[in-house]
């Protein structure tokens, strides 16, 4: 499990990207570079790290499911995941 810290900073930093987002998009289009620069850092979606739904952990991510692969495979193992199932031959 990833430190409550760190998960909080990254739900932050989404609120911020998704604040600034239009504002962005507008500077961009019109090449305002200066405005641009002047924006929070967190601000940029760059900055975003894909972070495991129920455990936190920024490694292993599956963009498909949103969890990663560590608590994908104790779902599917039991079941918990529709459609997917054991692979066996």
């Amino acid at each position: 499990m990833a430190r409550k810290a760190v998960i909080a900073r990254e739900k932050k930093r989404e609120r911020i990207v998704a604040k600034y987002a239009a504002k962005r998009a507008d500077l961009k289009a019109n090449g305002d570079y200066e405005a641009l620069d002047k924006l929070p850092k967190n601000a940029s979606p760059v900055r975003l790290h894909n972070r495991c739904k129920l455990t936190g952990r920024p490694k292993g991510y599956m963009r498909k499911f949103g969890i990663s692969r560590v608590t994908f495979r104790e779902m599917a193992s039991q079941g918990k995941i529709p459609g997917v199932t054991k692979a066996s031959w």
